[in-house]
Parts: structure tokens; C-alpha cells; sequence
């Protein structure tokens, strides 16, 4: 799932192959800038912020962009393209000097803004854990600005913490014994912060570790509720609940909980 984590580790692996390099040719095929040549321009670097990836351009440019679900970055290596069932969806394309080639594919952002304006872009988000300006007492202090929403919703909002989406607070909320839709003040936020920066670099940077929330990657027991309904809890071995996906309301996505170690509080 694109969370955080996903565009981190992303950004990772994209480095060795692209920052430094000079786009030969390319262009950007969506956005407001449609139809931009990159040819001339230099990689300078990738950074990520939350769920976004920022791609700085020299000179004097970033190229912003947003995975959502089904967005994708590739490398493909000199004399070689992506597949021509997914040509449609290439939304960037840079040709690199060295003949590989950056493809951007289905991706629901692709934004051009001048270097200067990336941090009144992204503005609205909250820390994130995974960059050096990380501020936790911030994420604690926005959380309890509103204690009475529900615990997911507040912690799908990116303006109160960056980079947590459905997986992990459906995980967080199992591992913080609170129903998913009691109020955020049912738990204890600075406990509920900390346990989630952790988590996010844990499944950022450790081998192995991606996404898993319970000791073991083993097939079937990576997740405590997300994508168990009807399974035992593998704690109590009571049956996980669902509540379906309510279209338009981004506070009411597909969650799972256990009605034992989680028990409705209100």
C-alpha cells in the first residue's frame, strides 16, 4: 500500500539509478504543465514528505507527485520501454544520459512547481517521522486539537501526522487496544505517536520488515486485523470484524478491528 513507508522506500531505490543525472529527453504527459520538455534538466535529488515524493530538477525546478493507489515509478535500462498495455497511463518520462529512462505511471499528481514554492505546496501536512524535521510534540498537539473525532479519522488527516494511511491505522489502533471509531482522546496520543514513528521506520529502512506490524513476515500473520475479517485475532482468537468503505468519506475507508481487544468505548 502507497503509505509513508512505500514512498520512502521507493525514493530509495530510485536514487542510485536517476539522482545526478541529466534528462536527455522526456516530458511531462499530465498536469497542469502537460506537454513540459524535461530534456536539459538534472536530477538533483528525491525527498519524500509524507506520501508525496518531491523530485528537485536543476535548474530551479521540483517535480511534485502523488502514488495515491495505483501510481508507480520505473527504471528501465537502456534501449528497453514499458509494456504497451501501460504506455497509456505514463504520465512522466525521462530519458536519461546514460539510456535509462524514469517512467511515472498512473499517477494522480504530477505537479511542476518552482523550487521555491514546494513548502507552501506541502504546508498543510503534518510531521513525519521519517524526515529529519521530524516534531512529535507537534503530531501530539495537533491530534488533541479535536479529541472528539474518531481515531481513524484523525489519524488518516496528513495534516496532523504525515504518512499514515489504512493499513497502518488499522494496525495502530489494534496495537493501541482502541475501537477504531472511539475518539482520538481514547488513547494515550504521546504513547500513540511514538508507537508510530517507530513503526513507519521500522518498515521504511529494516530488511524484511515492510509493513509488518507483528514480529513475523510469515504469510497470514504480518497484520493483527488489516485483512483478517473472519480470521481468528491472532491474540485473543476472537473473529475480526469489517466495516466496508464509505464512498467519499475519507474517515470511513475499509477497517478491521477485534471487538475483544478493542471494546467500543462510546
Amino acid at each position: 500500500m502507497p503509505e509513508g513507508d512505500s514512498v520512502f522506500r521507493l525514493a530509495a531505490r530510485l536514487r542510485p539509478q536517476v539522482v545526478s543525472r541529466t534528462i536527455s529527453s522526456g516530458e511531462l504527459r499530465s498536469g497542469p504543465a502537460a506537454g513540459t520538455s524535461l530534456a536539459g534538466w538534472r536530477v538533483a535529488g528525491l525527498e519524500t514528505r509524507g506520501k508525496h515524493l518531491i523530485t528537485w530538477l536543476d535548474p530551479g525546478f521540483a517535480l511534485h507527485t502523488h502514488l495515491l493507489m495505483q501510481g508507480s515509478w520505473t527504471v528501465t535500462r537502456s534501449g528497453r520501454v514499458v509494456p504497451v498495455r501501460v504506455q497509456p497511463a505514463v504520465r512522466v518520462r525521462a530519458e536519461l544520459d546514460d539510456g535509462a529512462t524514469l517512467w511515472g505511471i498512473d499517477m494522480s499528481v504530477v505537479e511542476l512547481l518552482r523550487a521555491n514554492g514546494v513548502a507552501t505546496a506541502l504546508g498543510h501536512l503534518g510531521p513525519d517521522p521519517l524526515r529529519d524535521d521530524w516534531d512529535a510534540a507537534e503530531a501530539v498537539r495537533r491530534l488533541g486539537a479535536r479529541p472528539d473525532r474518531t481515531f481513524v479519522g484523525a489519524l488518516l488527516d496528513q495534516r496532523n501526522m504525515a504518512g499514515l494511511g489504512n493499513l497502518w491505522v488499522n494496525e495502530l489502533a489494534f496495537l493501541s487496544g482502541v475501537h477504531p471509531f472511539d475518539p482520538i482522546a481514547a488513547a494515550d496520543t504521546e504513547s500513540l505517536v511514538a508507537r508510530a514513528a517507530r513503526a513507519l521506520r521500522l518498515s521504511a529502512t529494516a530488511p524484511g520488515m515492510y509493513q509488518v506490524t507483528t514480529g513475523t513476515a510469515r504469510r497470514g500473520t504480518s497484520h493483527w486485523v488489516v485483512g483478517r475479517a473472519g480470521k481468528p485475532c491472532l491474540r485473543c482468537g476472537t473473529r475480526i470484524l469489517v466495516r466496508a468503505e464509505v464512498t467519499g468519506d475519507p474517515e470511513r475507508r475499509r477497517t478491521w478491528w477485534c471487538p475483544a481487544c478493542q471494546p467500543r468505548r462510546s
